[in-house]
């Protein structure tokens, strides 16, 4: 077992993790906690994580030459005038996600693989491990989409049950300026939790239009992409949504937004998008074309009959949704028996 730092993951087609050189911090540093380099090209993506984990496996770092471009993908903009293209919706945080995702799969994996072989101290280093990224995948969803809207409704409810029982006994002990006070604190909590249930309310009972796994169209930009996450409204930054044109989609930012792996035969420079829900279209005919994305392999399993992924249970967990079951077709079975 070699132990490395979660600061470069490599995803070749084997998914493989190894440890970042020096040369990489000297060349790119850490523009911030989480800091990703994806290189299409070469099917290698890098991501920097301040945590350790154990990980096995053989590695291929490309030539700092290699990586010098490759890093100039995710910041390539429009220049300021011109017209918005594909890369105004490419989502680092939205990369973020997915990477701690693979992160969580794998240590889960290599716990139960320790516990098969009864190498019990390791799993136990590995569940330690496995936790901290918990925390960081915790971390994430609070930046994007703000802590549990139903966590926040609760904690809210049993603050406002202590102020109105100090409230009584400010009353009882005829200190009239304290209860004015706590009136007032409790009116405030109470707009605040108001607004925590409805903003529960969306995530718990949003409406998709699309599902995970689905193949679809970008409405403006025309290329291919997959489904691979899901939000009931645009959880990103304000400064994204302006360089996005949020604002100017006909639903604006209070409809759902999806991230979805970019086809890179079509686009190898955009790779992750997060897209509003009105972008996005379904194809007029089925979909059977090869679709290439180096993080197709471990979120989905392959593709189903009508051209679509199939999503892991893992992601259909994480996401709360259904497993799709493609309807039956007896034309299906009589083209099996006539071959």
């Amino acid at each position: 077992m070699v132990q490395v730092a979660i600061n470069t993951l490599v995803t070749s087609r084997c998914s493989v993790v190894c440890e970042s050189s020096n040369l990489w911090r000297r060349n790119f540093g850490v523009v911030r906690e989480h800091h990703t380099v994806l290189g299409a090209g070469r099917s290698c993506l890098c991501s920097s994580v301040e945590k350790d984990a154990s990980f096995v496996g053989p590695c291929h770092v490309s030539q700092p030459r290699s990586l010098r471009v490759q890093a100039r993908w995710l910041f390539n903009g429009s220049d300021k005038g011109s017209e918005l293209d594909a890369s105004c919706e490419h989502s680092e945080s939205a990369n973020e996600d997915i990477l701690m995702f693979f992160f969580e799969l794998d240590l889960a994996t290599r716990v139960q693989y320790a516990l098969n072989v009864e190498q019990y101290e390791i799993a136990q280093q590995l569940r330690n491990k496995l936790t901290e990224v918990e925390l960081e995948v915790i971390k994430l969803r609070e930046s994007r989409r703000g802590p549990s809207s139903k966590g926040e409704a609760q904690d809210i409810a049993i603050s406002i049950l202590r102020l109105r029982a100090d409230l009584q006994n400010a009353i009882e002990s005829e200190n009239y300026g304290s209860a004015a006070e706590l009136r007032d604190e409790i009116a405030r909590l109470e707009a605040k939790s108001f607004t925590a249930s409805l903003k529960a309310q969306a995530y718990e009972n949003a409406q998709y239009a699309f599902r995970l796994g689905q193949k679809l169209k970008h409405k403006i930009f025309g290329y291919q992409a997959v489904i691979c996450g899901m939000d009931p409204v645009c959880c990103e930054t304000k400064s994204w949504m302006d360089g996005a044109n949020i604002d100017k989609l006909t639903r604006g930012p209070d409809q759902p937004f999806y991230q979805v792996l970019v086809n890179i035969q079509e686009d190898p420079n955009l790779l992750v998008a997060y897209v509003a829900e009105e972008n996005l279209l379904e194809p007029d005919k089925q979909e059977t074309d090869r679709f290439d994305h180096p993080y197709a392999s471990f979120l989905f399993f392959g593709m189903d009959s009508a051209g679509d992924f199939i999503p892991i249970k893992q992601l259909r967990e994480k996401y709360n949704q259904p497993r799709h079951e493609l309807p039956y077709d007896p034309q299906d079975e009589e083209d099996g028996k006539d071959a």
